[in-house]
């Protein structure tokens, strides 16, 4: 279960501004003695709301202390924002920030309590012993390191949790991180350049999962901080130096990391005590401070994760059926109040559909005055040339006519057929190699993908595709399709020569990996004659409608197919469209389809537009936005259902259009929900369902739970004591 992180301390703002602090004026103006005095004390054990069952340990908790510079660090992270783009004054933002400083401070001593009793139940100790072992810690991050749950605490043979290696690899991470942005710069400025070019990569990409940190044989920590200097060497740095910066040096690093030192101190932060040796970073001061800061957030998210499974709990609780009444009870509010709202006005359903995500959900569907259904498409749009568009609008000036349904004279179209045999594309990844971001890597000898037997050798994303351990899955993105085309790595860049695709090879492409990716077989059908009825009789271009000639938009369907899904069941896809785990831990047939299709969009759609949205472009059964051949390919395909596809053309080119999800037009809930059996198969309806009651009731602690700590301790009084004076300074800045 994901937990929103909570700024804690100065950690999370001045380790990650390190690279901007130098210079800035709020920071310099202030001496380190001014950086480091106490704006505000907190201590919860005076809070006379405290828990009675806390209240007992309340003596293992002593007055935590606010300083200054975290409050100058928080403001440089965020508060800027609220001065520059919500015209709020300093005062407001600095009593603002000061205010949630102070709580997240209360919130840690609440949360040491909390595992303080924790700790004693389960070990069956008395609270006095609790509280001993404890305060016989010389230091707080050692009081912190044992609360977490390691072992043998301040002695040689320490063993450390997992919580604790989490807190040291957010640190080293942080610290590196910090340390690469000087050393880019550098590697620049010494003439080093690096591509600009951007192409939209799918969300989550090098994401690391919440839980990760990298591990050696024997379950320690793999991962140090890199400065160049002795004992913190590229060669010492555990898994960092898989991918150190690009043309580090231990002359570039050790240049980055004295300007990031450099930074800190002109900024006013306190970096050691006692001449210690700028040169061993972890035995500095300010970073046993940042660690004491980051093993407060573990503190915090272990009584979250505590809270969160007693309160899990109760969503499911009961015996049988009867355990998902919770579910079912918010399910049937929402049904009711969509079947009372869609069914009386079309056009909120029509909003409600182009909004739908993974909470916020369209469960009913209204029976439309409109033949046929709603939907979801993917286009891969394969564009005209500047040159063929120019062509184009010039053809459109020749054979405008007002007077005709479309605006043009069948000629038009004709002429527009004949460019649109011209079109070709190739892969669109490029900006993937030599861009901005590299994503390309070479495909292991050993990997199946597709693409592999015609000497295509390159995939994206390694980190996400062959760490599963470490990164995040990426969401409805397949990620077997290589770059089509030749690949040649130079000493600065890629070289690259893309495979030519018409439309009918785009197509041959599409099929191919579609089914590849899902296992099932896919058909295209062709339309063989294409364009030769309207060339030949100019007057099959139109059929009458209501006494009047209208354009039969079926005259510019290219091709159709379908993905012969074992079950074509709307309902059923509609249940399982998104669906990643089942038996045996295998993806829909319908999920694996989409993501191919999705990844297919990345590689070759010059409709960018669609590359953000949740699961393509929403389509009403009447009439739409869209360009009319587009409306009709997209409503031809979406009533024979998910899976099918279309080719259309347009006055922007060909369209490729997958339909990813349907709704039935009979006026009806769209699922049956059976909480019992799917509640836990992830991307099913009633899980990703599930997911969102989670979102709303648990999984906001970070502003539901804290509020409540918050409320109940009741910050006035003795818990909290603030020394305005002391940051008078900036609440007056304005003046």
């Amino acid at each position: 279960m994901g937990k929103k992180k909570i700024i804690s301390g100065v950690l999370a703002t001045s380790i990650a501004l390190a690279a901007t602090l130098g210079g800035c004026s709020l920071v310099s103006s202030n001496t380190a003695a001014d950086m480091n005095q106490v704006i505000a004390e907190v201590n919860v054990a005076n809070a006379a709301a405290l828990d009675s069952e806390l209240k007992e340990f309340k003596d293992a908790v002593g007055t935590s202390k606010v300083i200054k510079r975290e409050l100058i660090a928080y403001f440089l992270n965020v508060g800027s924002t609220y001065i520059n783009q919500y015209g709020q004054t300093y005062e407001q933002v600095f009593n603002m920030l000061v205010n949630s400083l102070v709580e997240n401070s209360v919130l840690t001593q609440y949360s040491t309590l909390y595992l303080l009793k924790d700790k004693a139940e389960k070990e069956s100790k008395t609270s006095a012993q609790i509280i001993a072992e404890y305060n016989a810690f010389s230091s707080q991050t050692q009081k912190y390191e044992w609360l977490l749950g390691s072992e043998n605490v301040g002695k040689d043979n320490v063993e450390y949790s997992d919580e604790v290696y989490l807190a040291k690899y957010s640190l080293y991470s942080s610290i590196n991180s910090a340390i690469d942005s000087y050393e880019k710069r550098i590697i620049k400025e010494d003439g080093s350049s690096a591509g600009t070019d951007t192409r939209t990569a799918p969300s989550g990409v090098d994401t690391e999962r919440e839980d990760y940190y990298p591990k050696t044989s024997d379950g320690k920590l793999d991962y140090n901080v890199y400065t160049g200097y002795k004992k913190y060497l590229l060669a010492d740095s555990g898994v960092y130096q898989k991918d150190p910066v690009e043309g580090t040096t231990r002359v570039t690093r050790i240049r980055a990391y004295n300007d990031f030192i450099s930074s800190l101190a002109s900024s006013g932060f306190t970096l050691v005590n006692n001449n210690e040796n700028l040169r061993d970073i972890l035995s500095l001061q300010y970073i046993e401070d940042e660690y004491a800061t980051q093993l407060e957030q573990q503190i915090i998210s272990k009584y979250y994760d505590v809270y969160e499974k007693d309160q899990e709990e109760l969503l499911t609780a009961g015996e049988g059926e009867s355990a998902y009444a919770y579910i079912q009870a918010i399910y049937e509010d929402k049904l009711g109040l969509q079947t009372r709202t869609y069914g009386k006005d079309e056009s909120a359903f029509s909003s409600a559909l182009g909004n739908m995500n993974d909470s916020t959900f369209v469960l009913y569907a209204p029976d439309t005055q409109d033949t046929g259904k709603y939907g979801f498409v993917y286009n891969i749009l394969l564009p005209f040339s500047a040159t063929q568009s120019a062509q184009l609008k010039s053809l459109q000036s020749l054979y405008a006519d007002s007077d005709l349904d479309g605006g043009y004279k069948p000629e038009y179209y004709i002429a527009r057929n004949e460019i649109l045999n011209q079109i070709t594309t190739t892969d669109q990844r490029s900006a993937w190699f030599n861009g901005e971001k590299e994503y390309a890597f070479k495909a292991d000898a050993s990997a199946e993908f597709y693409g592999k037997n015609n000497g295509r050798e390159y995939l994206f994303f390694e980190n996400n595709l062959t760490d599963a351990e470490r990164y995040e899955e990426l969401d409805k993105y397949y990620g077997k399709y290589a770059y089509n085309g030749k690949v040649v790595k130079s000493k600065d860049d890629y070289i690259l020569a893309p495979n030519t695709l018409n439309m009918d090879t785009m197509l041959d492409e599409f099929a191919a990996y579609v089914e590849y990716a899902c296992g099932r077989p896919v058909t295209v059908n062709k339309v063989s004659d294409y364009g030769e009825a309207i060339k030949n009789d100019k007057t099959a271009l139109y059929k009458k409608v209501s006494g009047k000639d209208k354009i039969d938009y079926s005259n510019f369907i290219y091709a159709t197919g379908s993905v012969g899904f074992t079950n074509t069941d709307d309902a059923y896809n509609r249940e399982n469209f998104l669906k990643k785990d089942g038996e045996n831990s295998q993806a829909s047939e319908q999920y694996k389809a989409l993501s191919a299709v999705n990844e297919l969009q990345y590689a070759y759609t010059t409709d960018t537009g669609v590359l953000s949205q949740y699961v393509g472009y929403s389509v009403d059964a009447g009439d739409t936005s869209y360009i009319k051949e587009f409306e009709h390919a997209a409503h031809e395909a979406i009533n024979k259902g998910a899976g099918n596809f279309a080719v259309c053309a347009g006055d922007y080119g060909w369209h490729l259009i997958y339909v990813t999800y349907t709704f039935d037009n009979t006026g009806s809930a769209q699922y049956s929900p059976d909480w019992k059996t799917n509640v836990k198969v992830k991307g099913t309806f009633e899980n990703i369902f599930y997911e969102w009651i989670k979102d709303n009731d648990l999984k906001d602690i970070s502003s539901t739970r804290r509020t409540q700590i918050i409320t109940a301790l009741n910050l006035e009084g003795n818990t909290v004591t603030k020394y305005e004076n002391t940051y008078k300074d900036l609440l007056e800045l304005d003046k």
